[in-house]
């Protein structure tokens, strides 16, 4: 195997380079940027009651900050497979107090993990810069109007079917293509309603009607999804194809994010959502300075 040491954006030349936000720009280097997760829900696959309770969610969100995430993710409602829907006010009151304390204290821009509306409405109005929609912006005939009237960074997902069929057999031809081509599709739409180049972010769907090979297989290609010449965000972390992979379905599967995250940073991808910020943020800097990254070595004190 040859090493190409040419940098990220040499190799991936549609490799977008900034993301948009309501009132921030996020500048893409090499390294990815860490999209952290603050499930304020019961029932989330990882870490579901954990942080349920609205202080506890506040200081696990101020503590990811301080272990160096770039992004607070929140969502308060679990989209794991067959994952019960929850109602609009019950999502509001977890979610918008949460939003509203961290916006207040930390730098980093919050994003919020919903497709209803009437939340991205008011964690928009609490102080979100991003809204994170695993419909892409398709279920919700009200979503994509606010998001063009507030400006906010959008992030577009792919998923075949809801989270309550997903899982019952997914299946495609070319799992690679046809999400491409359905991002495509989504960016092309986004485009036309309104929404600037620059404020999209597309996410392939790790996990989200997709068997366990789909999800490998989109691993391995992540990389073709630059030429889209938007922001790629994967959410890989602690999914159940990384203990399949290990054949072991009792597996902690926090290393097999970590390895996850390095394939994804040799690719180029930008953003990587993750339920831990210091092992997967220390394994990429220890990557990026021996040159895992872009080819170069090089390390600042």
């Amino acid at each position: 195997m040859v090493h190409d040491n040419r940098d990220i954006n040499e190799r991936f030349p549609c490799r977008a380079t900034r993301w948009q936000l309501r009132t921030q720009t996020l500048k893409l280097g090499c390294r990815p940027l860490l999209m952290s997760i603050v499930n304020v829900t019961p029932d989330s696959f990882s870490d579901g009651g954990n942080f349920f309770d609205t202080k506890k969610a506040i200081e696990h969100g101020l503590r990811l900050a301080a272990e160096g995430a770039d992004i607070l993710d929140i969502g308060g409602e679990s989209t794991r497979p067959y994952a019960d829907p929850v109602a609009t006010q019950e999502e509001l009151e977890r979610v918008v107090p949460v939003v509203e304390a961290l916006a207040n204290r930390v730098d980093i821009p919050i994003s919020i993990d919903t497709s209803k509306s009437a939340v991205a409405r008011a964690a928009l109005a609490a102080g979100a810069e991003i809204i994170n929609d695993v419909t892409a912006f398709e279920s919700d005939p009200e979503m994509l109007p606010l998001a063009l009237k507030m400006d906010a960074g959008i992030c577009a997902m792919h998923m075949q079917g809801t989270p309550q069929t997903m899982q019952d057999n997914p299946q495609y031809e070319d799992v690679v293509e046809e999400i491409f081509s359905y991002l495509e599709a989504r960016r092309d739409a986004l485009a036309a309603a309104g929404i600037a180049a620059e404020q999209i972010c597309l996410d392939p769907g790790i996990g989200f009607g997709k068997t366990h090979q789909h999800n490998i297989r989109l691993m391995a290609h992540c990389w073709r999804f630059h030429e889209l010449g938007c922001p790629v965000l994967v959410g890989h972390s602690r999914k159940g194809f990384l203990a399949k992979i290990l054949d072991d379905k009792k597996a902690d599967r926090g290393a097999a994010t970590i390895g996850g995250a390095l394939a994804l940073a040799a690719q180029g991808v930008q953003i990587i959502r993750v339920h831990q910020v210091r092992p997967v943020r220390e394994a990429l800097l220890a990557f990026e300075a021996m040159g895992g990254i872009d080819g170069n070595a090089s390390i600042t004190n």
